[in-house]
């Protein structure tokens, strides 16, 4: 069994939902974000979702935007993210890695050599956001081969017909985009969430979480309630920016306060059940 899948698993034994953050690689330099990355799982995360910054982020709010920015002023490259990961690994061997991001640097990087380093960095699965499963064929079977999960997402919009198509082609988790739209900008409403869950379940066994307007504990201990899980982005995102002085660099007390917010998100998912 995969990382993703031996996490869900202990989980589902304690009865309890999963929170996943996201953050970007390099945000706002890269010692920050690696010492942020290194205190999550004591805060409290299941699941550590990595952003691979990118210059045109389309599923992306401002906020996520903005932080991409921060991360290539930084120095960020794809090497160096996967560098992170292994820095990470090295004192973490066991929280689940997910990479976010989008195809065009991983074709820029060679899609093979990608997934490769990628999984010998000790990523556990993908979110490429804009590969459909129609075009999966551009990175779907050497992910497979280096045993990386596909985690694919699925809008308020897929429709019955095709909904059982992507969840075909879906392996470690179910990602549910809960609003239409980019990242950070809404929230759904419960009676919407309540209704989608059930009909993604009755095409996958796989656990299902919810991303995209969890912006506050409350919402994050709901989702993780109606799902399997909750994915926290914008947010903390904002919190980190909010962190950082006028030339956006970090202060002494940026690592803190990002852990801080991350424990009263990781509190209100752990007690919602």
């Amino acid at each position: 069994m995969s990382r993703i899948a031996d996490r869900f698993a202990a989980l589902k034994r304690e009865g309890r939902g999963a929170l996943v953050t996201y953050l970007q690689a390099y945000d706002p330099d890269p010692a920050t974000s690696l010492a942020i990355l290194r205190g999550l799982p004591g805060a409290g995360v299941d699941v550590i979702e990595i952003g691979m910054p990118f210059t045109d982020p389309m599923a992306d709010g401002p906020s996520i935007q903005k932080s991409a920015l921060r991360a290539l002023k930084a120095g960020a490259t794809l090497s160096r993210v996967l560098a992170l990961v292994r820095d990470l690994r090295r004192e973490d061997a066991t929280t689940p890695v997910v990479l976010m991001g989008y195809l065009n640097p991983i074709l820029s990087y060679g899609v093979d050599r990608f997934c490769t380093d990628a999984a010998a960095s000790g990523v556990d699965g993908l979110i490429v956001v804009d590969v459909p499963p129609e075009e999966a064929d551009e990175i779907e079977p050497q992910a497979r081969a280096a045993g990386l999960d596909m985690i694919r997402l699925i809008a308020p919009t897929t429709d019955d017909a095709r909904l059982p198509r992507v969840l075909a082609a879906t392996t470690g988790f179910v990602y549910y985009v809960s609003i239409t739209g980019i990242t950070g900008t809404r929230s759904a409403s419960t009676a919407d969430l309540a209704a989608a869950i059930p009909r993604i379940r009755r095409h996958t066994a796989l656990p299902v979480c919810i991303g995209f307007g969890i912006r506050s504990p409350a919402q994050a201990a709901e989702a993780a309630r109606i799902a399997d899980g909750a994915v926290v982005g914008t947010a903390l995102v904002d919190t980190l920016a909010a962190s950082l002085d006028e030339a956006g660099r970090a202060r002494p007390d940026t690592v803190r306060v990002v852990l801080d917010g991350v424990r009263s998100l990781a509190e209100a998912v752990r007690t919602g059940r």
